[in-house]
């Protein structure tokens, strides 16, 4: 077989005769053995050796998605077509109750997938994954769906079939394994696609599909055509099912749960929980390799193999044991035999990659380690200029590849095609050195210091929505109306008020009395938003109670942006330090930055980077979640403060904050010539005081502390730049004293509770801020499982979480308990380091226990809710949460965002107590935690809850009491108008147009037969304030719904004429007695001569002596385009700053 020629990059791999020789070996269908190889370079070998598809087994499970990245990288260098997958295990154990992670089941589906097209180029599995058998492949296949456009199919038919799949229904549709359906038009996402399509039939015949943006709804592309796979490999088909349901009886017979299962199966339910039975049905499951008859199995260390594929059997064995399930099988019925898995590795052709074998056998590649650089960049240079052999460096992403390009050339060198030394863009996990080859590798942590590669995914609109759109509005909910206050909401009535029937809001008050809001007026309603557990007082109708409110509301608020005022002008009077601008060390620091910059953190950096070259001093307030980079924003305008010579104090809340920080201020300046140090009770009193003498010396550059820095003892010889973290954390003297400092320094803000983005926008002006929201990649994909309290669920999740070498939360709120929860554990894992914290503990002690954690000294934390603020552990990936039922959404929320931190899988176990029967309320809760995706429903309502508490943190508890009095939303609008009145910038108020023309404005049911989704877009229609923006609503609709129907196209024209009437100064149109009354706001825009004037153009008009302007219809004339007219005769006699464009 000829050599595939290769890219420039392993060029000189093309000479090396023995991976020649063993390309020959395994071409002529034998197996393989090559020993020295580690590291990345076994993939690469594997790549080279064979163009045949590959499975890839790893001994460990936590090896795999490591392994898949690297391979995946260097496929795409080496020009390799075909996707490189992982092919993860479904869950920690073979039976039920322990459920399988959707992740890990899309991932395994994916696989399987890609094996049916032909379209794999690597799987790469652990025996954890591979000894848990799949849906063979002939069954799976019956699972795609494939569609092209003029197949015949009806809607209901496509429905079940996406469903027997996997597809759950949620509309609109906007994540992966959505499905929706409105009328003749089907939405899906697909797993493997970038985008959702829209399905649109006519009749049973598809006549469309496209492409659209899981964001703004919209179209944005057609398909000719399209395949669905499931959301699993382990869904079977309703003939597999029937045939299991026959099988049960005779396996368990006697079984008391057999009848319950038995019954869902009937009832068409219950497909995941018999997904570990299937192996009852001959020939329904086999192991996963038999979807890749061709491939080449590479074995990854054979022995270490076959020894984790014994001992997984084996934990299946004890986990059985402990389990006291009837209907579980035996783990050799549910498992693939660990020797079917060595006699697969075995088949030729086969490869076996061992990095070091005593026996000798086969080929030996010498392979070495690289110098890791950590970041120190002038000895990489010289290391370079003086290697003889082809030296290739992978970056994580291109612009830190651009940037380290420039560097280079900038030292002499000259990286690109054809060169010696070759830059490119990749995620690898080390590097390696092939000395006989003449080729070195290095990889991004081989260069920089070590992190997780986390890049950016933009976060969609739609999740700062603030519930104001009604998607999430149930009835009974509180609501607010901008003129009547404080209701609620008791759904859509329509009604036959003359002209047709309509929709309206019926809103309860207090005594019973009703309000019925039309639905052009559903803009002056909004979902009353609030920290979760307010409860607001019902109002009045007529009372006059809401309008003392919100007087009340107002004038605080003037009060706090009149200050808030002051002192921002005062603030740009002052006069401070103009840091200077870039300095190469600056830019080298910057380019030594491990992770891709989000768009909103290259946006905090350059509004940071602004403010310190101007002389006012900074205070500005940078706020993200733990983990989006708000520290990284911090150290570059550290380190600009210190290039002018200039020292830093940063404040952290807590010592173990102090100390993360420290840590990470000390790593990522060390190879730069800057003193870090710290102030705090993990340092002995003989070391601070020499720090402090330091310090005030001019020695110390940066001094991380808690506001221990703020005593009096502590001195600067040449304080530049403050850094806060979670101010108000602090006390009420250490804010004063910051206050102090505050007048005479930069000032750098950290704030790890998000701020409402519409507050952000309500303050611009008056506070310099920086929101960070883009989330890191995967940031919110943590598999989350709700499962009954049983031990042995806790074993199987701490066990399987220590297998990967990582660390666990177990957060149990019950301090009285917690020490006997946490001797539970440990007799449960008796190889755990557990430790324990809680806010009663001793504060030395609390340090001690959570900074073991921090330390990885602790492999489970067994705490209180104190965990929720702060902490950031990468390795620290799953959660137990106990009597998960007791907290609110946005706790349980924020105690989750713990985990996840890296780029691993992470897990959230929810305990609720077994035989209890769960109040709605924390029924709703839990399933709103583990099924919402970015942009569902319990994503905004725990996003909105800690945005509140953001809102209270940044404005003050008395402006708190007032967003609960009248809710967040309408505080927000009242804020911009109080702002804009302060500056002198208020517009002139315009009095709404109100036109009662008897015209049927519905958007009907079998048009839109969501009720929230009706109501949104009744909203939408409400608050148009352009013809742009009616024209893109229309758009939408058509994309989305189908061809208006009459009663939707009057909505639109309706909402397109009250712009109009508002325009020329029209406050209401009234349809009686034949003819349209017209009357005008006072005083009217047109002057008394032009309204004469549009009087005579419009035939039979006539002004009453009151300023009615009355204009007969004529007979069957439609209201919407008589009043069109009316508005068109008037617009000519408008001034330019008053006229409305015509639609």
């Amino acid at each position: 077989m000829a050599t595939r020629a290769l890219t420039t990059s392993f060029a000189g791999l093309e000479a090396e005769p023995r991976l020649a020789g063993l390309r020959e070996v395994l071409a002529r269908g034998e197996r393989a053995e090559v020993s020295g190889l580690a590291g990345p370079a076994r993939l690469l070998a594997a790549l080279l050796l064979t163009d045949r598809p590959l499975l890839v087994v790893a001994p460990h499970e936590r090896e795999v998605e490591e392994l898949a990245s690297d391979l995946k990288t260097l496929a795409a260098e080496l020009g390799a077509g075909g996707a490189v997958l992982p092919f993860p295990a479904p869950g920690p154990a073979p039976f039920r109750g322990l459920p399988r992670h959707p992740d890990a089941a899309l991932q395994r589906a994916a696989g399987l997938d890609a094996a049916r097209r032909g379209a794999l180029r690597a799987l790469v599995a652990s025996p954890a994954g591979l000894l848990r058998p799949s849906l063979a492949a002939s069954l799976f296949a019956t699972r795609v769906l494939s569609l092209r456009t003029g197949d015949e199919m009806t809607p209901e038919i496509l429905l079940e079939a996406l469903g027997e799949g996997g597809y759950r229904r949620e509309d609109p549709v906007t994540a992966p394994g959505q499905v929706a359906r409105r009328g003749g038009i089907v939405d899906v996402f697909p797993p493997d696609r970038d985008a959702p399509v829209r399905i649109e039939l006519m009749g049973d015949t598809i006549e469309s599909l496209r492409r659209f943006d899981p964001q703004t709804q919209r179209t944005t592309g057609a398909l000719e055509s399209l395949e669905a796979h499931p959301l699993t490999d382990a869904f079977a088909p309703r003939s597999v099912l029937e045939r299991l349901r026959q099988a049960l009886p005779q396996r368990f017979a006697g079984a008391s749960e057999l009848g319950a299962l038995i019954e869902k199966l009937d009832r068409g339910l219950g497909e995941e929980e018999v997904a570990e039975l299937l192996p009852l049905v001959p020939r329904a499951t086999v192991p996963a390799w038999e979807h890749l008859p061709g491939a080449v199995a590479v074995a990854l260390d054979p022995e270490a193999v076959a020894a984790e594929a014994e001992a997984f059997l084996a934990r299946a064995g004890e986990e059985r044991a402990r389990r006291r399930d009837a209907l579980a099988l035996e783990p050799e019925e549910a498992l693939v035999r660990p020797e079917t898995l060595s006699a697969r590795l075995e088949t030729p052709p086969a490869l076996h990659l061992r990095e070091v074998d005593p026996r000798g056998r086969g080929a030996h590649v010498p392979c070495r380690p690289v110098r890791r650089y950590a970041g120190d960049l002038r000895s990489l240079v010289a290391d370079l200029k003086a290697a003889s052999g082809t030296t290739v460096l992978f970056l994580g992403n291109p612009g830190r590849a651009d940037r380290l390009q420039d560097l280079l050339r900038e030292q002499g060198l000259s990286p690109g095609p054809g060169s010696s030394l070759q830059v490119k863009v990749g995620a690898l996990s080390r590097g390696f050195e092939l000395p006989e080859a003449g080729l070195a590798v290095l990889a991004d942590g081989d260069i920089f210091p070590e992190e997780v590669h986390l890049h950016a995914r933009p976060r969609g609109r739609g999740a700062r929505s603030f519930l104001s759109d009604f998607r999430d509005l149930r009835i009974g909910d509180l609501v607010v109306h901008e003129e009547h206050g404080i209701g609620r909401f008791e759904g859509l009535e329509t009604l036959d008020v003359g002209g047709g029937p309509r929709e309206f809001m019926v809103l309860v008050y207090q005594g019973g009395d009703k309000l019925k809001v039309p639905v052009e007026a559903f803009d002056r309603v909004q979902k009353y938003a609030s920290a979760e557990g307010a409860r607001p007082v019902v109002d009045r109708l007529g009372s006059g109670s809401w309008e003392k409110v919100k007087k009340r509301v107002r004038k605080a608020m003037r009060d706090m942006a009149a200050e808030l005022l002051r002192l921002y002008a005062e603030r740009k009077t002052r006069p401070g330090h103009a840091f200077t601008g870039e300095s190469p060390w600056q830019r080298e620091f910057e380019e030594s930055f491990e992770y891709e910059e989000t768009p909103d953190q290259a946006a905090a950096i350059a509004d940071v980077a602004a403010d310190m070259a101007a002389e006012a001093p900074m205070d500005r307030l940078i706020c993200g979640d733990v983990g989006y980079g708000k520290t990284e924003v911090a150290m570059r305008a550290a380190m600009r403060a210190v290039l002018d010579g200039k020292q830093v104090a940063v404040l952290a809340p807590t010592t173990v904050l102090a100390f993360q920080h420290w840590k990470t201020f000390r790593k990522r300046f060390a190879p730069f010539p800057v003193t870090v140090e710290m102030v705090s009770r993990f340092r002995p009193p003989r070391e601070i005081k020499q720090v402090l003498a330091d310090t005030a010396a001019g020695k110390v550059d940066i001094l991380v502390g808690t506001h221990r820095l703020l005593s009096k003892d502590v001195a600067f010889r040449d304080l530049g730049l403050l850094v806060v973290d979670e101010e108000q954390r602090f006390g009420v003297a250490a804010k004063e004293r910051l206050k102090q400092l505050r007048t005479t320094v930069d000032c750098l803000t950290l704030s790890a509770t998000p701020i409402p983005r519409t507050l952000q926008m309500g303050l611009a002006g008056i506070r310099d801020m920086s929101v960070i929201e883009t989330p890191p990649k995967d940031r919110l994909a943590i598999q989350t499982s709700i499962v009954r309290f049983a031990t042995d669920v806790i074993t199987t999740a701490i066990r399987q979480e220590l297998a990967r070498d990582g660390q666990v939360y177990f957060v149990h709120n019950r301090v009285e308990s917690i020490y006997s929860m946490a001797s539970l554990v440990q007799r449960l894992v008796p190889e755990a380091r557990v430790a324990v914290a809680h806010g009663q503990m001793p504060e030395g002690q609390l340090e001690k226990s959570m900074l073991a954690f921090v330390e990885a000294r602790a492999d489970v934390l067994v705490a209180t809710t104190l965990i929720e603020n702060g902490l950031d552990i990468p390795r620290a990936n799953t959660m137990v949460v106990n009597r998960a039922d007791r907290y609110g959404l946005a706790q349980l929320y924020q105690l989750r965002g713990r985990v996840g931190r890296s780029d691993r899988r992470a897990y959230a176990y929810l305990l609720v107590p077994p035989g209890t029967v769960l109040s709605e309320v924390a029924r709703k809760r839990l399933a709103a935690i583990r099924e919402f995706s970015e942009l569902g429903a319990g994503f905004r309502i725990a996003a909105l809850d800690l945005e509140l508490r953001g809102a209270g943190n940044l404005l003050g508890g008395e402006q708190s009491g007032h967003i609960q009095a009248v809710g967040l939303d309408l505080y927000v609008k009242l804020l911009e108008q109080t702002v804009l009145e302060l500056k002198g910038e208020a517009p002139p108020e315009q009095t709404r147009a109100t036109l009662n023309l008897r015209v049927d404005l519905r958007i009907p049911e079998e048009y839109v037969p969501e009720v929230h989704q009706r109501m949104a877009l009744y909203k939408r229609a409400s608050q148009v304030r352009s013809p742009a923006e009616i024209q893109a609503l229309r758009e939408e609709l058509r994309d989305r719904y189908g061809a208006l129907p009459p009663p939707v196209d009057a909505l639109l024209a309706y909402a397109a004429l009250r712009l109009r009437a508002e325009g020329a100064g029209v406050a209401q149109v009234d349809l009686a007695g034949g003819a349209l009354h017209l009357r005008f706001v006072a005083p009217p825009p047109l002057r008394p001569e032009a309204l004469v004037g549009a009087v005579r153009r419009l035939a039979g008009a006539t002004l009453s002596p009151q300023g009615v302007l009355r204009v007969p219809l004529p007979p069957a004339a439609s209201a919407l385009l008589a009043l069109g007219s009316v508005l068109q005769a008037l617009e000519p006699d408008l001034g330019e700053g008053t006229r409305a464009s015509s639609l």
